[in-house]
C-alpha cells in the first residue's frame, strides 16, 4: 500500500520548519506510515499493543491469528471463549475488550462507514464508547487507519521519550536514561509547532527509538 498522499509535502515542511524532524526523516530512509484498510483488524492491533513493545505485540498478534486459524474478523472473536484469547498471551482484560470490540461490530453498534465523514473528535467520542478503547486507542486509528495528518497523541509514552531525548541539552545522555521522557506540556507546545502534519512527526519520532515501522 502506498504512504499517504500528503506525505511527501509534510516531509518538506517539517524538514524546512525543524532541524531536528529534517534529521529524523533523512536518518529514517525510504520508509512511509502503511495503513491497513480493515478497521477490526486496526482497533484489535491497537487494543493488542497497549501497553507492551512492537516486538511483544506482534507475538500476542501471530498466536491470535493462529487461534482464529487465519485473518481475526469480528465474527470469529465473538464467539472465542476467554480462555481461547488469554492462551495467545492476553491477558483477562484485553481478552474482554476484544470480546466487546468483536460484538459491537456483529450487532452494529459501530459504524465503520461513517466515520472517514466524521472529524477526528467526533470518531475518538465514538470509539471510546467500546471497553478498552480510550484516547491512545482511538488516535492510533485516525493515524493508522483513517490517515489523518495531525493527530499528536500526547498518551504515547514513546512519543514522550523520542520528545525529551530529541529536544534535551544532552541527547546521548537522554538516551541512556530509560524513564526521561517530556512533560504533556512541553510536548503540547511543540505540536504547535508541527501542524498540520503531527501525525507525519509523530511516525518519525516513533522511528527515532524503534526503526521497525508500526503498523496497526
Amino acid at each position: 500500500m502506498d504512504a499517504p498522499d500528503y506525505w511527501c509535502n509534510a516531509q518538506e515542511v517539517l524538514s524546512a520548519r525543524c532541524p531536528v524532524m529534517r534529521g529524523l526523516i533523512a536518518s529514517a530512509g525510504p520508509v512511509a506510515l502503511q495503513a491497513r484498510g480493515d478497521p477490526y483488524q486496526t482497533l484489535a492491533r491497537s487494543i493488542v499493543g497497549q501497553q507492551i513493545s512492537v516486538k511483544a505485540a506482534a507475538s500476542v498478534w501471530a498466536r491470535f491469528e493462529a487461534a482464529c486459524v487465519g485473518k481475526p474478523e469480528a465474527v470469529r472473536v465473538a464467539d472465542m471463549s476467554l480462555d481461547c484469547l488469554r492462551a495467545c498471551g492476553l491477558s483477562e482484560r484485553k481478552a474482554q475488550y476484544l470480546k466487546d470490540l468483536s460484538q459491537r461490530f456483529v450487532d452494529g453498534s459501530l459504524q465503520p462507514q461513517t466515520w472517514a465523514d466524521l472529524n477526528d473528535e467526533a470518531v475518538i467520542a465514538d470509539l471510546i464508547k467500546v471497553r478498552g478503547i480510550g484516547r491512545w486507542t482511538a488516535e492510533m486509528f485516525l493515524i493508522f487507519n483513517l490517515l489523518r495528518s495531525d493527530v499528536w497523541p500526547l498518551d504515547d509514552v514513546g512519543l514522550l521519550r523520542a520528545i525529551g531525548i530529541h529536544w534535551s541539552e544532552d541527547p546521548e545522555a537522554a538516551l541512556k536514561d530509560r524513564r526521561f521522557k517530556a512533560s504533556r506540556q512541553e510536548a503540547a507546545a511543540l505540536g504547535e509547532r508541527l501542524r498540520p502534519w503531527r501525525s507525519v512527526a509523530t511516525w518519525y519520532l516513533w522511528r527515532s527509538l524503534d526503526p521497525e515501522p508500526v503498523s496497526y
